[in-house]
């Protein structure tokens, strides 16, 4: 039975369009609703901004811009799943969440020398269902490289233009700027 715990893999299930695309479930912290995301200039491209996550300052990344594909309205299914990479908390933007699927890891094939190049070497591999393909992401790899160093200064600037917890209560902050929110770092 030991073999069989080690074998199988668990996968989050998302959609970029209409292409599955599959995380390891332990990086995975939550999925939450998509809500207001703050801009901070500078950022990279694909980095939308930052929400403030029970205290936490969480940059977002739009996959949809990461991956060069064509942007679109979001809608009621559109999620931001929080991941933990390289130990920092990212948040990525996808159409949606389908499914937590258990895989055996036979099943997953590597990505064709066709397919791969330098820019996907976050491939994982492809997992062949019934009724569709699934993309395995390593996640490390898709925000790694220069993104990481954009987010922590992204994080870093957003912690410091709003000010340290004890410069503002929620007493003195005018009731028309509700879109701003204290934020705060996790000691």
């Amino acid at each position: 039975m030991a073999n069989e715990l080690v074998s199988e893999k668990q996968l989050v299930v998302f959609a970029l369009g209409e292409e599955s695309f599959g995380v390891d479930i332990g990086t995975v912290r939550e999925i939450n609703q998509m809500q207001e995301i703050t801009a901070v200039p500078g950022a990279r491209h694909s980095v939308e901004g930052v929400i403030n996550l029970r205290g936490s300052v969480i940059p977002v990344v739009d996959l949809r811009k990461r991956f060069a594909m064509e942007e679109i309205a979001r809608g009621k299914d559109t999620r931001i799943m929080v991941m933990s990479s390289e130990g920092q908390d990212i948040g990525m933007i996808v159409d949606s969440v389908d499914e937590v699927l258990r895989i055996s890891s036979e099943s997953i094939e590597p990505p064709s020398s066709m397919v791969t190049g330098a820019d996907s070497d976050y491939l994982v591999g492809i997992v062949k269902l019934a009724d569709r393909l699934v993309i395995l992401l390593d996640t490390d790899r898709v925000l790694s490289g220069t993104d990481s160093i954009s987010i922590a200064n992204l994080v870093s600037h957003a912690k410091e233009s709003t000010g340290s917890p004890d410069d503002a209560t929620e007493d003195s902050a005018p009731s028309s700027k509700k879109a701003k929110k204290k934020v705060t770092a996790e000691a």
